[in-house]
């Protein structure tokens, strides 16, 4: 995004919404509306919504950078007006331009009324499972639903429905994760046929991305979906499986830290290390003189899974000036029943003999 050709209203409005938006929006375009295409004044804002996302142009006028700007929605939502009919005041009615904060709030106050706007059209669907699932969800906050339809596929709606009332961001110390991370179930509902048994919904486990750093998604087995069930039924199962399979998670963080501590002994204190997940850590070793690095990469099923080592030498170089390293080495005994202290042992031990191997292949890499 070239900052510089973008009119400074207009710029203080874009950054103060990509810095403070409480969810993770984008721009994913920017081009110019007036004679002089090197003002930037129009952009298509990408934005968060039911597990997916919607786009939205933003025209501003570079010419008359104190005017409001106008929101063209997508095209798929040509029936939603959130301010047809309304007599109240909305956030482009007392619109000011020099206040850095107004482009977010407008974008604030539209999605509510999309969300707001979605349920209503689900609500006027003639399906009486449907409006069964909306009636008995209504009262968890923050579901957001989204209804497609259209002759090249089938009509179904989607349900985003947040899981555990807990916050996330304060189960790890030390984390610095910017938005408030959350796991989401997705239900997906088709609807407009006639069935004699009504289908199960299609479900999937939804995260935050910064998440996959504490626990993996794909990890977690959904329970089963019974004939009969409806969404308000299933939820209390799935949160409490989730619960347990977070706090294993948050654990295991420990187990990896007790592994990383008990290899000071043997190697000294790590070169780096990943302090708030404890997935990654890195030691100095020699071997005589041959002195190189250890990096340790840690799963997230660690200690069922033994961690990944790469040796790194300090004193070998290849043809492009990058120190030589070996394959990753997973040949050492291990047991996930043994105590860190003695894993670490059987670590070095390996280390101990392996490096002599892994000297030996610089020496014969830099002769050639």
């Amino acid at each position: 995004m070239a900052v510089d050709t973008v009119p400074p209203l207009i710029g203080a409005q874009i950054n103060y919404l990509l810095s403070h938006a409480p969810f993770s929006v984008k721009v994913e375009q920017m081009w110019s509306g007036c004679k002089n295409p090197n003002l930037l004044d129009r952009f298509t804002l990408v934005i968060p919504y039911c597990l997916d996302y919607i786009k939205w142009d933003v025209i501003y006028n570079a010419l008359y950078p104190l005017l409001a700007p106008d929101i063209i929605f997508g095209a798929d939502d040509e029936s939603f007006q959130p301010y047809s009919g309304k007599s109240g005041k909305n956030r482009l009615a007392d619109w000011n331009s020099r206040d850095p904060t107004r482009l977010l709030s407008l974008i604030m106050e539209l999605r509510d009324s999309y969300v707001a706007y979605q349920r209503k059209r689900i609500g006027e669907v003639d399906d009486d499972r449907l409006k069964f699932e909306v009636d008995t969800m209504l009262t968890r906050e923050g579901i957001e639903m989204y209804m497609s339809s259209g002759t090249d596929k089938p009509e179904e709606v989607k349900f985003a429905v947040p899981l555990l009332d807990m916050n996330l961001n304060k189960l790890v110390p030390g984390c610095t994760w910017r938005h408030p991370q959350k796991i989401f179930l997705q239900v997906i509902f088709q609807f407009g046929k006639k069935y004699s048994t009504a289908p199960p919904p299609r479900l999937k486990l939804i995260s935050s991305l910064e998440l996959k750093a504490l626990f993996s998604i794909e990890d977690f087995k959904l329970p089963s979906w019974l004939d009969g069930m409806c969404t308000a039924e299933y939820l209390p199962t799935v949160e409490e499986l989730l619960n347990s399979h977070i706090k294993d998670a948050v654990s295991s963080i420990e187990t990896r830290r007790k592994f990383i501590l008990a290899l000071a002994p043997h190697f000294g204190r790590p070169v780096e290390a990943d302090s708030v997940f404890c997935r990654k850590s890195t030691f100095l070793a020699s071997c005589g003189v041959f002195t190189f690095l250890v990096y340790f990469s840690f799963s997230l099923q660690f200690p069922k899974q033994k961690p990944a080592l790469v040796l790194q030498s300090c004193q070998h170089f290849n043809s492009y000036g990058v120190p030589v390293k070996s394959s990753t080495l997973a040949d050492f005994p291990w047991s996930p029943r043994w105590q860190p202290s003695e894993m670490a042992e059987r670590v070095f031990d390996f280390l101990a003999d392996e490096s002599l191997n892994f000297k030996k292949y610089c020496n014969q890499l830099n002769q050639h």
